[in-house]
């Protein structure tokens, strides 16, 4: 609620000096009668004395509701139109075993999953959808709205559930293909991997043109660090997977050439700093166009104080000359 003229709710201030004033008048006024005993005057007062100290609380009363209604309260309604030119972005996550290693903490899939879970939280605007791949490749969710289900599958991916392997090119080319389809006019992919491509009938390099052709821009991002990690060697029979340190190989300057080709950018994320940071330099570089227009619409309240101060004032005429009447003689 806000006030169209609020200099009237000055004369507030007024309010304590005149009930001061009224309070000397009423002293000055008053009659002091002595009598011997107090025990006399036991019984005097009824209910009509107590009421009567009333009357000018509903006078004051009153003159704050006027005053109130003078500065014309209202309340504001707010109307916003959003006319949002939105992006179709496809985020392709590696999901090879290798994604289980420990130079990340817990792990770089678990890293991943976060950061990306992140990055869909603050993109309400646009189409995102959702592919994996290892040996093949896989859409885990098509292109959405629908932020909580995204999360959901990205929150859920695991390691083992496709063919061992890392098939970047199909990951690519299956996330191109859905983006084909999308009506944006702005399209891109985030690829996350973190070793060589040694699997797969499609060539990166290959999807990579592909998606040059269709207008689709690749930001690709090489998670994992240098040298000796703690990585899985193999699988056991309950489904865990055994660790060993081994020497982690990266194929720098195939995941750059990818970048290249689409016109889009590659990064290295050695920490989960760095991977947060490279999803806040995507963020900024494919801004999503977004048109707000305000309505501003008001509603007046001060009838609603008029109203209050009639009733208040009929109150204090039916008390004054009811039932609290002073009969003078």
């Amino acid at each position: 609620m806000s006030f169209a003229q609020p200099l009237w709710l000055l004369l507030l201030l007024l309010l304590p000096l005149l009930i001061y004033q009224y309070r000397r008048e009423v002293k000055r006024r008053h009659v002091t009668l002595q009598v011997s005993r107090l025990t006399a005057m036991k019984g005097i007062k009824t209910w009509v004395v107590y009421a009567r100290n009333w009357i000018q609380i509903i006078r004051w009363i009153v003159i704050v509701l006027i005053v109130i209604a003078m500065a014309r309260p209202q309340l504001l309604w707010h109307e916003e139109e959003i006319v949002a030119e939105s992006i179709d972005i496809m985020m392709v996550m590696d999901v090879s075993p290798s994604m289980l290693s420990k130079d990340f903490i817990p792990d770089r899939l678990t890293v991943a999953k976060e950061v990306a879970s992140s990055f869909v939280s603050r993109r309400p605007y646009d189409q995102l959808g959702l592919v994996v791949f290892s040996g093949g490749a896989f859409t885990q969710c098509p292109l959405t709205n629908d932020r909580r289900i995204l999360q959901a599958f990205i929150n859920n991916l695991q390691v083992g559930r496709l063919p061992d392997g890392t098939a970047i090119g199909m990951g690519l080319a299956t996330a191109v293909r859905h983006l084909d389809k999308g009506k944006s006019k702005s399209k891109i992919v985030l690829l996350i991997t973190d070793g060589e491509n040694n699997a797969g009938d499609l060539g990166p390099l290959t999807a990579a043109v592909a998606a040059k052709a269709l207008g689709v821009r690749v930001y690709t991002i090489g998670i994992g660090t240098d040298g000796l990690v703690q990585s899985p060697t193999h699988q056991n029979n309950n489904g865990s997977f055994s660790f060993a340190t081994r020497q982690m190989t990266f194929d720098t300057q195939l995941l750059e050439k990818i970048a290249s080709i689409s016109n889009g950018k590659f990064y290295r994320a050695r920490s989960a700093v760095d991977l947060e940071e490279i999803y806040n330099e995507v963020e900024s570089l494919e801004k999503t166009k977004v048109v707000k227009t305000s309505v501003r619409r008001t509603s007046e309240l001060f009838f609603w104080f008029l109203n209050a101060t009639f009733c208040f004032l009929l109150l204090e005429m039916l008390l004054r000359w009811g039932p609290l009447r002073v009969i003078t003689v």
